[in-house]
Parts: structure tokens; C-alpha cells; sequence
């Protein structure tokens, strides 16, 4: 934060707190000392007539106290544009103290099962440790792929066979550690828009939809030419590069006409984020087990 937007918020805080404090004191001298008066401020509404008493003692010290508070409060923690507050205290600070104090009371319970292999985890004995890497999983991954794990437009269906880069235990846990970047180049140019929809329609008919036979035809040798180094000459992918298989009628981005047309027009690009530097080695080790249980 710069030096004018710290002064700038401090000056406004402590402006409000001044202002209101001035307001409540100008308003009680303006006021009678007594208790209460039969003088009327004038203002009458349905038979109903404002007094010109005095505000409660207690309203009033209240509202002091409140004021203290504020002051006390905005001198031992941040608050005051850059001030950092007498205590020291961060967010970051906090949560670190909340995660090393969590880290050290659940570190045993994780260290027994990360000694478990992902088959031993799928044992009834041990659907504690399954429970723990679904929680962890509605955590850190139901963002993206839903509370069940069946997926969005744009992200993939756990709960299925259908996997980009594998779903054996090692793919997984890798996916889950590193990560994964994604990318289907824009073919929209190379192609032109008659291209794209003759592409289109080989590309759905390799899936067994339905499609137009001399659209098929024309596209097959484009096809060969530019998709089949990804995709494979038979349309059924290369997990290595995370290229779909287009033959099982599986789509990520929607399988109508228009969505796979916009593939092939424009592409796409999937980033599926690394959580080795979130989460330990245990935890990626009990979603792991997780994932790997929902398609089994």
C-alpha cells in the first residue's frame, strides 16, 4: 500500500470516529441538564409529540465506550492504513498459528495412513481415512469439480473411466502433486469456417453421432494431416499429452455441434492446478485414494 492510501484510510477512520464523537457531545450540550422537560421540539406526527429530552446515561456511556474501544483497538492491530499495530497481528500470522497448531494434533492420524497403500485405503477397515481425503477433497477440489466429483463444462468427470493422462494410482497422485496444463490449438485459420464444420462432423462421427458422409470424407485427410499426432490416427487420444479420447462420446466442453466446432475453431486450454505446495504428502495421498475409489 502506498504512502498517500495509508494516510488517506487513516485519515478517514479516524475522521468518522472524531466526527461521530464530536456530534454526540454537540448534541447533549445542546440539550437541557435535567432529566426530562415538557418542551416540545415541534415536531408532531398522529397525535405523537418529540420531547426535547436528554439522551440515557447509559445510551450515552455506551456510546463512549464503543468510541474507547475503537481507539484501543486500531492501536494494537492493524487498521490504520500501513500501522501494523502494536500486537503485531496478521491474518497470514493467524492462520499459520491455526494450521502448524492443526498439523501437529492430526499428524499422527495422517502418518498412519499415508504408511497405507490406495488399495488398503479402499478397505472397509479403513473408511475413516477415505472420509478424511473426501472432506479434503470437498475442500480443495469440489471448486472445480463438484461436490460429487462428476464435473462441469470445462473440467472433468471423476466418477467415470473416461481420464485424460490415466487413472492408475501413480497418474493420479501426479496429477493431484503437479499438476496439468492442457492445450488444444486454434485450427479456425488453417481450416477456414467450411473446414471447421467438415471437421466437426468427422470428429463427431468418429463417436458413432451422426454426421454428414461428404463431410466426412473431406475432412478425413485434414484430419490425418493435422489432429492425428495428439489424437492418434484412430481418434482415440495419447494419454501422454492428455489428448481425449474422441471415440467414446466422452466431451469435456460439450459434445453438440456448435461446442465441438468451437474446439476446433478457437481451441482450448486446461490448467489443472498444482497442490504439492498446498497440501503434504499424506493429505495428496488420502485424495488420492479418494479419486481413485470414485470410478471403482
Amino acid at each position: 500500500m502506498s504512502v498517500f492510501w495509508s494516510v488517506w484510510i487513516s485519515a478517514i477512520t479516524l475522521g468518522v470516529i472524531v466526527g461521530c464523537t464530536w456530534l454526540l457531545f454537540a448534541v447533549r450540550n445542546g440539550q437541557p441538564h435535567q432529566e426530562t422537560t415538557e418542551e416540545t421540539l415541534g415536531h408532531a406526527f398522529d397525535g405523537i409529540e418529540e420531547y426535547d429530552n436528554p439522551l440515557p446515561k447509559w445510551w450515552f456511556q455506551m456510546f463512549l465506550g464503543t468510541v474507547i474501544f475503537s481507539l484501543i483497538y486500531l492501536v494494537m492491530y492493524p487498521g490504520l492504513g500501513t500501522f501494523p499495530g502494536l500486537l503485531g497481528w496478521t491474518q497470514v500470522g493467524q492462520w499459520e498459528t491455526e494450521m502448524a497448531h492443526a498439523d501437529e494434533n492430526y499428524a499422527p492420524v495422517f502418518a498412519k495412513y499415508a504408511t497405507l497403500s490406495i488399495s488398503d485405503l479402499q478397505q472397509t477397515e479403513n473408511a475413516a481415512g477415505l472420509k478424511m481425503g473426501q472432506r479434503m477433497f470437498a475442500s480443495n477440489c469440489a471448486l472445480c469439480h463438484g461436490s460429487s466429483a462428476s464435473g462441469a463444462h470445462g473440467f472433468p468427470d471423476l466418477t467415470d473411466t473416461d481420464w485424460l493422462y490415466g487413472g492408475n494410482v501413480a497418474t493420479i497422485k501426479q496429477t493431484i502433486s503437479d499438476g496439468r496444463t492442457g492445450g488444444m490449438p486454434p485450427w479456425g485459420a488453417v481450416l477456414g469456417e467450411s473446414g471447421v464444420r467438415d471437421m466437426t462432423h468427422y470428429v463427431l462421427s468418429l463417436s458413432g453421432n451422426d454426421a454428414d458422409i461428404d463431410a466426412v470424407n473431406r475432412a478425413r485427410p485434414q484430419f490425418q494431416a493435422l489432429c492425428t499426432a495428439c489424437h492418434g490416427q484412430d481418434g482415440t487420444g495419447l494419454q501422454a499429452l492428455g489428448a481425449p479420447n474422441l471415440t467414446d462420446d466422452v466431451w469435456l466442453y460439450g459434445g453438440a455441434f456448435e461446442q465441438v466446432a468451437h474446439t476446433i475453431r478457437t481451441g482450448r486450454n486446461g490448467i489443472m492446478p498444482a497442490h504439492k505446495a498446498l497440501l503434504s504428502e499424506a493429505k495428496i495421498h488420502l485424495i488420492t485414494a479418494y479419486v481413485y475409489s470414485l470410478s471403482r
